[in-house]
């Protein structure tokens, strides 16, 4: 499909996207690049691309598609470094779950003839390194482009094409738009799990060491969330802050008005809020998002 396709970046994300690359035949070469020579060292034991590299410059160069698989804090000093580098004509596109401010970070430092096109894979585990991707992490799962007016089409299909290769489904969507709704669906989610799991950290000893031992499926599923890559998620609030800050006092209104249901014992507003919630369940599983 793409002659030659460099991958900056070999975490979770990006060796899930080299195993697909390699499995699916997507690419004739393969480039993994990353800064950590350990990374490298342990992809190259993986064998998931053809050439692996920690020289980001030299391995953009003659390259037709570079995807950034770093955090959305590194794509500016990544480009910086490596958009001399890029070939005429070339593609750039990413995975970070923002888009907006990706776009304004990066769009300065490349050349008019680099096609941009920003992606967002939304897929994911809690853990992270080369040793935690897997091929099928993609399947069935969405992934949102947001190109830029200038971008080509022919730019987009290809992009649309690799990850459709990889099992994704994908949707084209406004850099803003996304980053508003990805505020409600990923972002709000994961700041209120590190919150809840930050509170029973400050609990006295002897109630946090029980409330590890009896966690419930929900306490559980928050710890999980919880456990994401710290640097990804920290970049991703910086990054996104206007839209999370709006959710944010949405969430917050919603959260009062519950409380004050709880203190009026009004549970006529609680049955009502809950079961209007279950609704959104249905809707997930019967989209085959579960």
């Amino acid at each position: 499909m793409i002659e030659k396709i460099t991958i900056i970046g070999m975490g979770l994300i990006g060796s899930s996207l080299a195993r697909n690359i390699k499995q699916h035949k997507l690419a004739g070469t393969l480039i993994a690049a990353d800064r950590d020579e350990a990374v490298c060292e342990k992809v190259a034991e993986l064998g998931i691309a053809d050439i692996v590299t920690d020289d980001l410059a030299r391995s953009v160069e003659e390259a037709d598609m570079v995807i950034l698989c770093v955090p959305v804090g590194a794509m500016r000093p990544v480009v910086e470094l490596i958009a001399p580098h890029l070939k005429d004509g070339a593609i750039l596109t990413d995975t970070g779950s923002v888009k907006e401010s990706v776009i304004k970070a990066i769009k300065p430092l490349c050349r008019s003839d680099i096609e941009i096109v920003p992606a967002h894979p939304i897929a994911g585990t809690e853990f992270s390194g080369p040793e935690s991707g897997f091929a099928e992490l993609f399947d069935g799962r969405w992934c949102i482009l947001t190109p830029l007016p200038e971008t080509s089409i022919r730019a987009v299909e290809k992009v649309t094409q690799l990850w459709e290769g990889c099992g994704s489904i994908v949707e084209i969507m406004d850099a803003k738009h996304h980053d508003l709704v990805l505020g409600v669906t990923s972002h709000l989610p994961h700041l209120i799990a590190y919150t809840i799991v930050g509170t029973a950290n400050d609990l006295e000893d002897d109630i946090k060491s029980e409330v590890v031992k009896y966690s419930a499926s929900g306490f559980r599923d928050f710890t999980r969330i919880a456990a994401s890559d710290p640097t990804m998620w920290r970049d991703v609030f910086l990054h996104n802050k206007d839209a999370v800050l709006e959710i944010l006092q949405r969430f917050t209104e919603d959260l009062t008005a519950l409380q004050r249901a709880i203190r009026k014992e009004d549970g006529d507003y609680l049955y009502q809020r809950f079961d209007e919630t279950r609704a959104i369940r249905q809707e997930i599983i019967d989209q085959g998002q579960d």
